[in-house]
């Protein structure tokens, strides 16, 4: 690294005694900026052709203690939770890697849509969920990098383990008598994780190592350890950082393997060592209650055939010219001067406009609720006024509408659906062993 000028052109001007003094003690002090700086910014680990810095690690680190301090989780020692998020880091890296190989990416328009549903989901506006992300700690830059990130591995994951899940009628079939011969009524499981994950094609050495490490986790339990902690200092699964905890789940749409274990445990209680393909697991009873998943005796669903005129406001026509045209067009198609499909192919800013803006027959929630309302309110053949949507304005018209039964059909679903979930996890676990294995990774050490 080239050493900074320590002094400007006019400190030359000063007795060449001064001059010598300030240059030693610049330089010294340069020299220590310049530790520290290469220190913070050093290389920590090479995950393929990719470097992760400890300047990453740090932010990183500071990030999840605060997470977990806020969750009421005992921190585990530093050195053990930095070896952790490091793992952790290293196989989002591999995971990100991977989706961009794969030509996947997710713009800013996606991004900020994201960002709108979580507000919403929050109860605030886009201001207030800024300022209380910025509150917490985290800068909202980063905040948004860090979510562009989690969908991306979401869209990695769909397309390499969940889309790949095979689940067989018999499957289903079975799933539903189950289900029908269930003599209570279903629950609720509020569970927590700790897996030791064996690595692929492991020989019996390897094997044992992580069996005594799955026996030492089990051991500082029953002496009294937070499991919370031990899951954040051990664990391999993706929710280690988080304490373990999987949350509320339907019991059906868990893992065969822990239903069975936690059934002869009580709320509070953890199982003892579970073998499964992955690797061996501890799990924890946190709580259960009874599901509030009713299921209806018929499902009959009303569809509707729908077509639409989309226009959208943009620094070229405003939204009150927008508002406008569009009501000239229905009075339009009222007086029959024109027809709304030949006004929907000159004018609709959707791709159903070749179509003459036909959506086809639509089921209750495929479209956004402003735009459900105000299909359900029409008559057939009646055209709405304009209809605002987080899309833009619509022309609405209902062509026709039909009412099914549904019930066995969402039944098969809601099985495929829960045995998809079920195998998930599982599969998610061994497809991110096999990735780490794979990955190229070289860790640093700190004087290099």
């Amino acid at each position: 690294m080239k050493q900074r000028t320590l002094f400007s052109v006019a400190a030359l001007s000063i007795s060449l005694l001064a001059t010598q003094s300030s240059f030693a003690q610049q330089a010294s002090g340069n020299t220590s900026a310049s530790a520290k700086s290469q220190a913070v910014n050093s290389i920590v680990v090479v995950v393929n052709d990719e470097v992760i810095t400890k300047q990453e690690l740090n932010e990183k680190l500071i990030t999840v203690e605060r997470r977990l301090k806020a969750q009421g989780t005992a921190l585990p020692d530093r050195a053990d939770l930095q070896k952790q998020l490091l793992e952790r880091m290293i196989i989002d890296r591999a995971q990100l890697q991977l989706a961009k190989e794969n030509g996947m990416r997710v713009d800013d328009v996606m991004l900020d849509r994201s960002m709108q549903r979580m507000a919403e989901q929050n109860k605030m506006n886009m201001q207030e969920f800024r300022n209380q992300i910025e509150r917490e700690g985290t800068s909202y830059a980063r905040f948004r990098e860090e979510i562009r990130d989690d969908i991306m591995m979401q869209r990695v994951r769909d397309r390499e383990v969940d889309s790949k899940i095979l689940i067989t009628e018999s499957e289903v079939d079975n799933f539903l008598a189950a289900e029908a011969n269930a003599k209570a009524g279903k629950q609720e499981l509020n569970l927590a994780h700790i897996l030791i994950r064996i690595p692929e094609n492991a020989n019996a050495d390897q094997i044992a190592l992580r069996r005594n490490r799955a026996e030492e986790v089990l051991q500082k339990l029953r002496a009294g350890g937070d499991f919370a902690k031990l899951a954040v200092t051990y664990s391999d699964s993706a929710e280690a950082l988080k304490g373990g905890d999987l949350g509320w789940r339907e019991q059906d749409r868990l893992p065969q393997l822990f239903l069975d274990a936690v059934s002869k445990i009580k709320a509070g209680e953890f199982t003892d060592i579970i073998r499964s393909p992955n690797g061996f697991h501890i799990v924890k009873l946190n709580g259960q209650r009874a599901s509030n998943d009713v299921k209806a005796e018929a499902a009959v669903v009303q569809q509707s055939h729908v077509r639409h005129i989309l226009m959208k406001p943009n620094q070229i026509i405003s939204e009150a010219e927008v508002l406008q045209k569009m009501q000239d067009m229905k009075k339009k198609i009222d007086s029959k001067e024109a027809t709304f499909e030949d006004l929907a192919k000159a004018n609709s800013a959707d791709g159903s406009a070749a179509k003459g803006g036909d959506l086809g027959w639509i089921f209750p929630g495929d479209t956004v609720p402003e735009f459900e309302q105000a299909m359900n309110k029409l008559a057939i053949n009646e055209v709405s006024a304009p209809v605002k949507s987080p899309f833009g304005y619509h022309l609405i018209q209902v062509l026709e509408r039909k009412s099914e039964d549904q019930t066995n059909d969402r039944q098969r679903m809601a099985a495929r659906n829960a045995l998809r979930e079920r195998k998930s996890d599982e599969a998610y676990q061994d497809w991110l062993r096999e990735l780490r294995d794979r990955t190229y990774v070289e860790f640093r050490t700190e004087d290099k």
